[in-house]
């Protein structure tokens, strides 16, 4: 059945007009993640056109995900799909429409697999980082809702809501405060089993602006890695590869993680960080902006935007000052019991600016 939302071309031209920016000759990858991203594909290919460029699209879903993973040898499994790997390399612009799935799909496959398979897309996600205009657009559907124990019709209207805000004004109002934080140079969280530093200074905070991960609303910054110390509690669940991990504790001395556990998936955990170059650095810190979205989705596209929340991210900083084949960011629920210090003074409190 044709899905006849019309905020589903509103955003398509959004996606493409301005998140995108695509101009007349320019050659843009969609890539649909699960069937229910079809009626924003359709809409994104349409811009596409009618603003003078090529669009192409791919398909890829978390169960045919599982026949590889169920069936292929370890050669298999790792391979870099190379039509994808060279998408990278046609395309001006590429952009991800990220579909729910269940997120049990793999629930029989070896957590070593899943961190082999997951290493090889983190290669082509680097490839897409370093070569191309991106966004990524985690897209919703009744299994998303669910998943989020909300309606379908609170998950679409927060979904909408949330990726068409005011963002000159949000950007603004934001922009502000970062000017604030980049006089600093230490930062230190304090909270629920927390007690975190780092050091940033000369390192600029950004404030998101709906252009990349959308729907957006962060303030990130690249910590100096080797500067951070002590132990950080995830309460928000974190997910990759379809796995998730509840409960995630990590531990950090001279700028690397020396323990990391969790009450779920512990394994897969410890294996992404031990298999992955560089993916025991923290490198991003930020803050989550976007008023709209206030409920935990067990998704971290849309999660690391919960205002009032911040998130950490392991391995590949967006200033490229180190590589690693994953960027993968974790959610800290500072709405409560959370107090944030710029060199020692007090500026953030239980998901409040002070500033």
């Amino acid at each position: 059945m044709r899905d006849l939302d019309k905020r589903w071309e509103q955003l398509g031209e959004s996606l493409v007009r301005y998140s995108l920016k695509v101009r007349p000759g320019d050659k843009v990858m969609i890539m649909m993640l699960e069937m229910e991203t079809a009626a924003l594909a359709e809409a994104v290919y349409a811009e596409v056109i009618k603003a003078g460029g090529y669009a192409q699209i791919q398909y890829m879903s978390e169960s045919i995900k599982h026949k590889i993973l169920k069936y292929g040898n370890d050669e298999q499994i790792g391979w870099l799909p190379g039509i994808e790997a060279y998408g990278m390399e046609w395309a001006d612009c590429y952009l991800g429409l990220r579909g729910a799935f269940n997120l049990d799909e793999c629930w029989d496959i070896p957590a070593e697999k899943v961190a082999l398979y997951q290493k090889a897309m983190g290669r082509v996600s680097t490839l897409r980082w370093q070569k191309t205009r991106w966004a990524l657009v985690r897209v919703p559907n009744e299994r998303f809702a669910q998943q989020a124990h909300v309606s379908y019709e609170k998950m679409m209207d927060l979904f909408f809501d949330a990726c068409t805000l005011d963002w000159e004004q949000h950007v603004k109002d934001h922009q502000r405060i970062a000017d604030i934080l980049d006089q600093g140079n230490e930062l230190r969280i304090v909270g629920n089993r927390t007690d975190f530093v780092f050091e940033f200074g000369g390192n600029k905070w950004t404030v998101m602006d709906n252009t990349q991960n959308i729907p957006d609303g962060e303030t990130f910054v690249t910590p100096k890695w080797e500067s951070v110390e002590g132990h950080i509690f995830f309460e928000l669940p974190a997910t990759l590869g379809g796995k998730v991990m509840n409960g995630v504790y990590l531990e950090f001395e001279n700028g690397h993680v020396v323990k990391a556990a969790s009450e779920t998936n512990e394994d897969f955990l410890n294996m992404i960080i031990r298999n992955n170059a560089n993916a025991d650095r923290a490198g991003e810190v930020a803050f989550g902006t976007n008023p709209y979205i206030d409920i935990c989705t067990t998704d971290v596209l849309i999660d690391e935007k919960i205002g009032g929340t911040m998130h950490m991210a392991l391995g590949r900083p967006y200033d490229g000052s180190y590589d690693s084949p994953i960027h993968w960011d974790l959610v800290k629920d500072t709405r409560k019991e959370t107090e944030v210090f710029l060199d020692g003074k007090r500026i953030f409190k239980d998901g409040r600016f002070l500033i």
